[in-house]
C-alpha cells in the first residue's frame, strides 16, 4: 500500500502512533447512558470523537462516534464530544446499537 493511504487508513481507524490519538476525558452519566470523550487531534483541531455504552441485560454495547466538528481546544472538544453524544441519545434512544 502506498504511504499516503495506509497513512489515511490509520488516521480514520485509529492506527499509526501518538499525532492522531484520543486522549479520553471524563465518563459522564446521561439518562442511563455512560458517555466517554475521546476528542482526537488533527491537523484542524481536535475532533469530535466518543462513546457511548449502556448496560443490557446480555452484556454493555457500546456505540462509538466520531463527528466533523472541530475545536481549538482539548477541553472545548470534550465539552462537544459530551454534547453531540447527548444529542445522539436524544434522538436514537437504544437504536443507536442495531447493527
Amino acid at each position: 500500500m502506498a504511504p499516503g493511504i495506509s497513512g489515511f487508513f490509520r488516521s480514520i481507524f485509529g492506527g499509526g502512533g501518538a499525532a492522531g490519538a484520543a486522549k479520553e476525558g471524563d465518563a459522564t452519566e446521561y439518562n442511563g447512558y455512560t458517555i466517554r470523550p475521546a476528542p482526537r487531534r488533527e491537523a484542524a483541531g481536535w475532533l469530535t470523537v466518543g462513546t457511548i455504552a449502556k448496560e443490557f441485560p446480555e452484556g454493555v454495547k457500546e456505540h462509538k462516534f466520531i463527528r466533523a466538528d472541530t475545536s481549538s481546544s482539548w477541553d472545548d472538544a470534550v465539552a462537544l464530544s459530551v454534547r453531540k453524544a447527548k444529542q445522539i441519545i436524544d434522538e436514537q434512544g437504544d437504536r443507536m446499537f442495531r447493527e
